[in-house]
Order: structure tokens, then C-alpha cells, then sequence
């Protein structure tokens, strides 16, 4: 067994191409049957059993790799590596260095990293508690199916197993099968036959064909070279090559987006050639003698070789792709920017108040303290826990209708989208088929016609397709099919073949009576017919009336719909004797118009989007005039169309502007989606995309947020950032509003915090030069930062304008930089006119002197409180002026009577103030603090500062919005 193994172990090395699927796939379809069963090293009668445990020791199991996550640790720690949180973890510890470890014994102070530490946990742990749930919720979406497929094996051992190989390349041309077909012998059989072919050349041993038998095994033990038996309703285990083929009809939909079943076939497939003689790429369409890992039979049978398993297939190349680092999204590159805005201001502005202070006041081990206290301060410490916080509940919001959020940071995305592309099949379409219309041979509707196509689908005992399905619910709806059902008895049928595409039955009337009816496709209706029947009167069939009735069904085709048409032909023949040879001289009634429709509700949501500045582009593998069709009916203006071998030949600026005008992007492959996201993104757009197959998974990779559905394919649902469990477009419609929302509330947060700090920045720098002393305290600084900082916490689940959510909105560093120098001075402006009602009114009353008599006179202990008096009153005023900021700057309207605030944030901004403007006057508190006791007489002056504040911020507010066009 050893033996054998290394055998196979060499010939797979030589034989078989692991490195790229396009050449694998490609070598499959483009050679001769022989060929690849010898790349393969297939036998006729099906691998021996050792050999087929062999391959599967060495290549593995038949099942496409799974992402493999981060442990638990890795992904917790990583929870902590925003900007914020290293700046904060690095001035924990230097405040450690500082007032612990440097400290005096008994003057140790931790209460700084204390507050820093709480404040990285909570931001850490919220987020790590919101992105594990978003990740369990998506795995319990994607649950494996076992399933199993019929191969032939054979009980034959070979201890002795040599190799030789002699392919010879070729370009898969005509010549091909009939070059090999002198030296080769190839497995050819039929599902349902014996095996009497003999094994392929090349072996050193021919194991004997008779003993083979058919086995059912689990997908996951198909190996290459197995012989694979397909029936209807069965799904294909791998990627395989047709061998023989019967009728055979494969559901193609999760991998092409195709509507359709395409028909395969045995032969050989020649590549497109270029003008300098190269080979075009072959598409998936193209390749009609292929069977792709996860399709389904729809009808007829097979035997097919396995060319590829598990990841060396289709399927398993596109999830290979998916595994790769993500590209970053706009949220991702909106928030580094944001934060690298932030920390560089924090960067440049603790330095200068370092010195400043140093050189002012001549204490630099203070200075260095304060300044640490600054950074801390004027650092949106909160940042991350308000970004996880909002983006929790939206995926909150957003699970309440039935959306599970994967990725947080996709609801945001959701918001920003200005372009929203998605797939047709079962996304914008019902993906069901549907009568759309039963007309006469003038294109009438006609009732008579759909009463003959009733008896055809009812009675016909083959496999009932979705054709039939649709035209006896069409009929239930118009007449009683009980009465008609008992009006007529079977008599007999012909089944249905994909040579002559038609069938037929023969039902009596009660009158005994024979009728055939026949229906199929239009051109074979009518190679049949000689006659036509209009409203009971019966005329022969002229060419003119021919090429009319072909130009209805073309236009018809043009509108989307598929079209069957209908005759009939009365006493063809006696009873027991009917056959293919009956339907000849028969009369056309009429036909039938199928159609794929939209969902109920796809035209009202491209609509909302439309009014929310959403534009929305098809892009779909089905052909353009079905695709067209169905743009139109949910309201697409298509004034532009691509398609996919256009897509292949533009360069990619040539792409970059086509995709701006176009709106319907057909005949698609995976990887043409994604080049089609690629170049919409480049040019500055945020791009969902939507889709439910495996073509999809590229381009949902490619996007800014992926969407699907919970009935969509694994590799779908793995590739999304969204899941939707119902397929209504009307959710997306919501959820780019919960965006918006999730963004409003984030930018809210920073800009007000932002441009707060900015203005605290420069208020210290004020003082740092006209005050003798420090303003405010370091740990008074950090305790005011975490006293807002909780008040925030609120900020999730504040109320957003209406006229925010009307348009897209991404994330824009600069628009943060303008609004703090708009905004930022009027709050300093308001805290040096606390400097001076503090140092000339409020302080000297509490001291009982001036600071130049305190000085002068040496009073330690007037100064001291005189200090203190200063500190506490800054301290209370900082906390309303960026309480009241926040308010003011969370809308453009006038803020508590135009615009009223979430009952949370309105009741938690109350507590803020409330509870720092209390702790001067608790005892224990205060002196641990540094606080005192302020008069009645400061509250009169700050609520009067505080009106002139908001005055002044709404005036300034309205010029900025004049000039920027929007506040936030």
C-alpha cells in the first residue's frame, strides 16, 4: 500500500496541474475525453479501491478549506490596538512613571492610570462582546449539508503500481479526439449501463471492467479519477468532465447567476482565439462539458471524470480568493484618517503646553504632569467604546428585522454607500417563473389557449418543471380546472427530449373524442404545425404569418419573458399507437409568456434609495435582454450596458469611466463583478454589493459591505458582511438609514469632542501665560474628561435629523480639522471670560483678597484657596460649556426646540452636570479633590455665560453650515 502510494504520489506531481484552476479547468474542456482521463489516470470500470484510498490519504479530503480564526486571545487583544487605546495605554504609563513609581513614599497617586485603565477596558470589552456575537450569529447561519454521490469503483489491489505518462499538449482542436482515438481507450459509459469500454493507455496494469460496481460514498471521499454517476436531482460532488451525457440539464444559478439550466455536453470545447492567435480566458458559459463542484442535475443523466476536489475545484479556488486579507472598506479608511487627524493634533499640542508651562511657571515635573493630563483630556478616549456602542445597536436595530450584522463596521459602511450594486437572480427577481401572458396566434389574450396548455402540463406524468407549476396556478386562478380535469381522460403522452424539445399528450373528451396537445419551443412548435386556429377557425399556416408569430416571440424574449408555444391536432390516430411520428400536421393555437418577476417589493426600495442618494447598478452572469427587462420593471433607467467580454478588453481606465455611465452590466463572470466593484470604488464611490451565489462571493469581497441572504451558498454567506434572513430590499433601505444614524451619532461625538478640547487646548494656553498658576489640576482634568466621557455614553441612542439621513455620508478627516478651528475658539473664548470672572469676582471673594495682595502679603494659605476657588470654578463651568456644546452641535436645527435629544442623552447630560457641579460642596470629595465650596452668585454669572454661549455657538454654527454646506 506504501508502494502504491508513492505511485500515485509521483504521477499526481506530474500529471495533475494543483497551481492555477484557469489551466486546470481549461486543459479539461479544451482536450479530448482520452486526454483527461489520463491526466486524471481514470479507468473504465472506475478506480480501484486502494488507489482511490491512496489519492485521498494524499490530497485529502473532497471539502473546501475553512477560514481559520484567531483564537479567542489574539482576537480580545486586538480589541485594544485602535490609535486611541495605545496613546492611552502609553500615557498610563507614563503617569505611572510619574506619580507612582518617582513618587515620595506616602505621595504615591495611581487614580490617573486608574481612570486610563477603565477607560481602555470598556472600550476594549464592549468591542470584543459585539464583533464574538456577530461572528456567532453568522456561523450558526452556516451549517454544513452531508451529502453523498454514486461512483464506480473496483475491488482490485495493485501491489505493483507503475506509471507511465506521455501527454502530449495540444490546443483542443478539432483534430483532437480523433489523434487519440486510435491510441486510447477511454471510460465511456452510461449511469445506467454496464461497463464494456477498457481502461486508458498508460498503465501498466488494465484491471478488468467486469468486476465493477456502483458505491454511494460522502462527498468528501471523491478523489480525482473518480468515476462519478449523475441522475436527476443530484448534486454534483466536484468538478468533473462530461463523458456521456443524456438529455443532460444542469442548474447552473449559484455559480452563474444564469436563470436557465444549461444543457452539457461530451465534446470537446474550442477556445475563442484573439487576432494575434491567443487563447481568450474561457468564461464558465463557455464550458459546456464541465460539472462544477455544488451545481445540481435538473434532468437527464451523466458519467463524468473527476478533474478537481475540494480546493483544486471552482468553488474551492473562489474561497481560496476569500480568504485573503479584505481590502479596507470606507469605514476602515474613514476612521484611520480620523484618528491619525486626532493624534497628530494631540501630538503637536502637549508638547507646546509642556513648555509653555515649564518655562512659565518654572515647575516642569508639573508641567510634564499637566501636559500628560491634557493629552489625556483632549484625546476622544471614548471613541472606540462610542464607534462599538453605535454599532452595536444598529446590528441591534437591525436584528429586530431580521438582518444579522457580521461585521460591525459593515453598518456604517451601509450608510455611506452611494452605489449600490446587486445581483438579478433572487435578489431583484422572485427567482420563480411565473405566466405572464397566454395570446393567440395574433397576440391576443386568450383563454383557450391557456385551457389547451393546463390539459398538456396536468396530465403529462414526467418531471413537472416550473413551467408547468406556473401555467395550472394561472389556470386555478382563472376558471374551475375541476370541470376541465373531469371533461377529459389521459389517453397517452410523449415524453419530453431535448432533441425535439416538445412533448405531448392525448387526452378523450367526453364526446370520445381524441386530442393531442403539444407544447415546447417556439421554432419546433412550429416546424410541426400546418395550420393555425384562430377563435375556432382553423387556416393554413403561412410564411407570412410564420415570420409575424416569430417576431412576437422576439419581442416578447426582448421584454424577458420566455416563451412556449401551444398546438393541437384532433383523432391523430388509434388508441395505444401514438408516438413522435403523430405530431406532424398539427394546428398552432397559440403561446405562452413566462417570466422571472420582481419582488413585490424591488421596485418601492430602489425608489427609497434612489430619494436617499442610493444609485443602483445590475450586475448579473444572465443575458442583457432578460436583465434589461427587469430593470425597467423596477424602475432602472438602463442607458448604458456592458457586457462581460467588454469588461475583459478595457484597460482599466477605460473601465473606470464606462462603469460611471452604466447602469446594467450583463453576462457577467465572478471575477468581471469584481472588477466592476473594484472600479467603482476607485473612483471614490462606497460600494455595496448583493448577491446570493458563489459568483458573487468576489465581488461582495471586493465591496465595502457585502450583502446576502440566509438561503444564499456557503461561500455567499462567508464572503457577506450582512445577512439578510428575508429577501426584502426593503430592509437594505432601512439599514442604509441605521447607517447614516450609527454615522450621525459617531461624528456627533467627535466633532463636539474635538472641537471642546481643541478649545480647552487653547484656554490652557491662555492661561499658561496670564495666570500664575495652573488652571486646573491634572487629576481635576482627567476626572472632568471621564465625567463627559460617561455622559456620552448616551450617544448611541440619540435622535438624528431627518435631513442627515437623506444622503450618504462617509467619513471626511478634514471637514474634523475646519470644524474644530470654527468651533474650538468660541468655547475658549467662553473659558477666558471664566478666567476673569474667577480671578477678579468669584475667587477673591472666597480668599478675601486680591491674588497681588495674597502674593504680596505671602499668604500661603489665601493663595492656596484662592487657586483652588479658580480650579473649581473652571472645573464646573468646562463641564456645562461641553455639555451644552454637545447639544448645540448634535443638529443644525435649534437644539431643544426644534431638535430634541434621546430621552438617554437628555437624562445622562443632566446627571453629568448635575453631579460635577455637586462635588464641591461634598466634604470628604472635595478635599481629596481640591475643590471648594462656590457662592450662589457663580451660578448666576455661569447661567448667564452659558445663554451667551449658546447664542454665539448657533450663530457661529449657521455660518459654518452657510459656508461647508453641512454641519456634520
Amino acid at each position: 500500500m506504501a508502494k502504491t502510494r508513492r505511485a500515485i504520489q509521483n504521477q499526481t506531481n506530474r500529471t495533475l496541474d494543483r497551481g492555477d484552476l484557469g489551466a486546470l479547468l481549461g486543459f479539461a474542456a479544451t482536450h479530448s475525453e482520452q486526454s483527461v482521463c489520463r491526466k486524471a489516470r481514470a479507468y473504465a470500470g472506475g478506480l480501484p479501491i486502494d488507489i482511490a484510498q491512496a489519492k485521498l490519504d494524499l490530497n485529502g479530503p473532497n471539502a473546501v478549506s475553512e477560514t481559520v480564526e484567531d483564537p479567542t486571545v489574539i482576537r480580545f487583544l486586538k480589541c485594544f490596538a485602535s490609535p486611541f487605546t495605545l496613546i492611552l495605554l502609553a500615557l498610563a504609563a507614563i503617569s505611572y512613571i510619574t506619580n507612582v513609581a518617582l513618587a515620595p513614599s506616602g505621595e504615591q497617586d495611581p487614580t490617573t492610570v486608574i481612570i486610563i485603565a477603565i477607560m481602555v477596558l470598556i472600550s476594549g470589552i464592549i468591542d470584543f462582546v459585539q464583533s464574538s456575537r456577530g461572528a456567532s450569529a453568522a456561523a450558526a447561519l452556516l451549517q454544513m449539508v452531508t451529502a453523498t454521490t454514486r461512483v464506480r469503483r473496483r475491488p482490485i489491489n495493485f501491489d505493483d503500481f507503475e506509471v507511465s505518462h506521455t501527454e502530449t499538449p495540444h490546443d483542443g482542436s478539432a483534430t483532437d479526439s480523433a489523434s487519440h482515438a486510435a491510441t486510447d481507450s477511454v471510460p465511456h459509459t452510461d449511469a445506467a449501463t454496464d461497463n464494456t469500454s477498457h481502461a486508458p493507455t498508460g498503465t501498466a496494469d488494465t484491471p478488468n471492467a467486469d468486476s465493477s460496481f456502483d458505491k454511494e460514498i460522502p462527498f468528501a471521499d471523491v478523489v480525482v479519477g473518480d468515476l462519478v454517476l449523475l441522475a436527476s436531482g443530484d448534486m454534483v460532488p466536484a468538478d468533473c468532465r462530461v463523458l456521456d451525457a443524456k438529455d443532460l440539464f444542469v442548474n447552473e444559478t449559484a455559480l452563474t447567476g444564469e436563470s436557465e439550466p444549461v444543457e452539457k455536453f461530451p465534446t470537446v470545447v474550442h477556445a475563442r482565439r484573439r487576432a494575434d492567435g491567443t487563447r481568450y480566458p474561457l468564461s464558465l458559459s463557455e464550458c459546456t462539458n464541465l460539472l462544477f463542484a455544488g451545481t445540481t442535475v435538473q434532468s437527464g443523466s451523466a458519467t463524468a471524470v473527476v478533474v478537481a476536489t475540494g480546493d483544486d475545484t471552482y468553488v474551492g479556488r473562489m474561497s481560496a480568493l476569500l480568504r485573503q486579507p479584505a481590502t479596507k472598506t470606507s469605514f476602515d479608511v474613514g476612521l484611520a484618517s480620523v484618528s491619525k487627524v486626532l493624534v497628530a493634533f494631540m501630538l503637536v499640542m502637549c508638547p507646546i503646553v509642556f513648555i509653555v508651562n515649564g518655562v512659565m511657571k518654572g515647575a516642569w515635573l508639573d508641567a510634564l504632569l499637566f501636559s500628560v493630563s491634557v493629552a489625556v483630556g483632549i484625546t476622544p478616549q471614548m471613541l472606540p467604546v462610542i464607534v462599538t456602542t453605535c454599532l452595536s445597536r444598529g446590528a441591534t436595530q437591525m436584528a429586530k428585522q431580521d438582518v444579522i450584522v457580521k461585521t460591525p463596521s459593515a453598518i456604517q459602511n451601509l450608510g455611506a454607500i452611494d452605489i449600490l450594486c446587486t445581483d438579478k437572480t433572487g435578489t431583484i427577481t422572485a427567482d420563480e417563473v411565473i405566466l405572464e401572458r397566454h395570446l393567440n396566434v395574433l397576440g391576443e389574450e386568450d383563454e383557450y389557449v391557456l385551457r389547451y396548455a393546463f390539459l398538456n402540463s396536468y396530465f403529462q406524468t414526467g418531471l413537472r418543471n416550473l413551467i408547468d407549476s406556473a401555467i395550472i396556478n394561472a389556470t386555478g386562478q382563472l376558471t374551475d380546472v375541476n370541470n376541465l380535469i373531469n371533461s377529459y381522460t389521459k389517453v397517452d403522452e410523449v415524453p419530453f427530449d431535448f432533441e425535439r424539445r416538445r412533448m405531448s399528450v392525448v387526452v378523450e373528451d367526453i364526446t370520445n373524442n381524441t386530442h393531442m396537445i403539444t407544447k415546447g419551443a417556439v421554432e419546433e412548435i412550429l416546424a410541426v404545425c400546418t395550420s393555425v386556429n384562430f377563435k375556432t377557425h382553423i387556416s393554413s399556416l403561412t410564411n407570412a404569418q410564420r415570420q409575424d408569430i416569430l417576431r412576437r416571440v422576439h419581442d416578447l424574449n426582448h421584454e424577458g419573458m420566455r416563451v412556449v408555444a401551444v398546438a393541437q391536432k384532433d383523432n391523430p390516430r388509434p388508441v395505444g399507437e401514438f408516438g413522435v411520428d403523430d405530431e406532424a400536421d398539427m394546428t398552432l393555437i397559440g403561446y405562452l409568456a413566462f417570466l422571472d418577476p420582481p419582488k413585490a417589493s424591488a421596485a418601492e426600495a430602489i425608489k427609497k434609495l434612489g430619494e436617499k442618494g442610493v444609485c443602483v447598478k445590475v450586475l448579473t452572469g444572465d443575458n442583457e435582454g432578460v436583465a434589461a427587462a427587469v430593470c425597467k420593471k423596477v424602475g432602472i433607467t438602463v442607458d448604458a450596458l456592458l457586457l462581460g467580454e467588454e469588461v475583459e478588453n478595457l484597460s482599466e481606465d477605460a473601465l473606470r469611466k464606462r462603469v460611471e455611465q452604466t447602469q446594467l452590466f450583463a453576462k457577467l463572470s465572478p471575477m468581471q463583478k469584481a472588477r466592476v466593484v473594484e472600479a467603482l470604488r476607485k473612483n471614490s464611490h462606497v460600494v455595496g454589493f448583493m448577491g446570493d451565489g458563489i459568483n458573487d462571493a468576489a465581488a461582495m469581497r471586493a465591496s465595502d459591505v457585502g450583502i446576502s441572504v440566509d438561503t444564499a451558498v456557503d461561500v455567499a454567506k462567508e464572503s457577506a458582511d450582512i445577512i439578510l434572513l428575508q429577501k426584502d430590499l426593503l430592509v437594505l433601505e432601512r439599514g442604509v438609514e441605521e447607517g447614516r444614524r450609527t454615522y450621525g451619532n459617531t461624528i456627533k461625538y467627535i466633532k463636539a469632542t474635538a472641537s471642546s478640547n481643541f478649545g480647552n487646548v487653547l484656554s490652557v494656553m491662555v492661561a499658561s501665560i496670564l495666570l500664575p498658576f495652573l488652571p486646573m489640576s491634572a487629576l481635576q482634568l482627567l476626572l472632568l474628561g471621564l465625567a463627559y466621557t460617561l455622559t456620552c455614553i448616551a450617544i448611541p441612542w440619540d435622535t438624528v435629523d431627518g435631513s442627515f439621513l437623506a444622503h450618504p455620508r462617509s467619513w471626511d478627516a478634514r471637514s474634523i480639522t475646519g470644524f474644530m478651528l470654527w468651533i474650538g475658539p468660541v468655547s475658549s473664548l467662553f473659558d477666558v471670560l471664566t478666567f476673569a470672572l474667577m480671578f477678579f469676582v468669584i475667587s477673591p471673594a472666597i480668599a478675601g483678597s486680591t491674588w497681588t495682595e495674597l502674593a504680596a502679603a505671602g499668604n500661603a494659605t489665601g493663595q492656596a484657596l484662592f487657586i483652588a476657588a479658580f480650579q473649581t470654578g473652571w472645573f464646573v463651568e468646562s463641564m456645562w460649556t461641553q455639555t451644552f456644546v454637545l447639544h448645540a452641535l448634535r443638529t443644525e436645527k435649534l437644539p431643544f426646540i426644534q431638535s430634541r435629544p434621546s430621552a438617554a442623552l437628555m437624562i445622562l447630560t443632566v446627571a453629568g452636570i448635575a453631579a460635577v457641579s455637586v462635588l464641591p460642596y461634598l466634604p470628604k470629595v472635595s478635599e481629596a479633590l481640591g475643590l471648594v465650596s462656590l457662592p450662589m452668585s457663580f451660578f448666576e454669572w455661569l447661567l448667564a455665560l452659558m445663554l451667551g454661549y449658546l447664542v454665539l455657538i448657533s450663530i457661529v454654527k449657521a455660518l459654518y453650515v452657510r459656508r461647508k454646506g453641512s454641519l456634520l
